[in-house]
């Protein structure tokens, strides 16, 4: 007659398929919903935070995903794994080449790998800083902190183009020709070098 459940010191029966709910009691209903609830949720983070196109769709609200988005998707959680030293992308405009590389991307990782230093370069410094904003802004979402719990943006972290997590990782960037001499990455992200 159902399985039996214990959150804390409340115990109860959860009811099989056959019976009816409007014999289980309203508390007992509200916990279940509660626990489904949070199961759901427990299921989405699980896969955002090792599946980079499920982490799309999760901090992407109205994400359309496509055939080149799954492809995409692969070869960047190959760099993620390190499988993959270097990628070149070359889409036609408007296929999401730059909020995949240069927005999800470097938040996905930084969320894998919160140490990792990340320099992400564009053909000016104020698209590059434009990048650093939405990934800023986006690891500060409750949506990426389901994803990732104990990834955070330092406590100083108010510039767009350099900030840094709790665990050391660093986002620095730069416009082609900016002062990168003497800096170090693990990851380089070059998007739309030129104009």
């Amino acid at each position: 007659m159902g399985y039996h459940i214990s959150h804390g010191e409340k115990h109860f029966e959860m009811p099989d398929k056959k019976t009816k709910l409007e014999h289980v009691p309203d508390a007992a209903l509200k916990e279940m919903v509660m626990i489904q609830n949070r199961l759901k949720q427990m299921e989405v983070s699980n896969a955002a935070h090792t599946d980079f196109i499920e982490y799309v769709k999760h901090v992407w609200d109205g994400f359309i995903e496509g055939e080149h988005h799954k492809l995409f998707a692969k070869k960047l959680e190959n760099v993620a794994m390190g499988k993959t030293k270097r990628l070149i992308v070359n889409m036609p405009p408007r296929h999401t080449k730059s909020e995949f590389a240069s927005v999800f991307f470097p938040s996905w990782i930084m969320g894998l790998h919160p140490d990792m230093k990340i320099m992400q370069t564009t053909h000016t410094a104020e698209l590059s800083a434009r990048f650093g904003r939405k990934v800023r802004n986006l690891m500060d979402t409750d949506e990426y902190k389901q994803i990732f719990e104990k990834v955070r943006l330092s406590a100083d972290s108010k510039s767009a183009g350099r900030w840094e997590t709790n665990h050391g990782g660093e986002y620095f960037a730069a416009g082609v020709g900016g002062a990168i001499t003497g800096r170090g990455a693990d990851l380089l992200i070059i998007d739309d070098p030129h104009s």
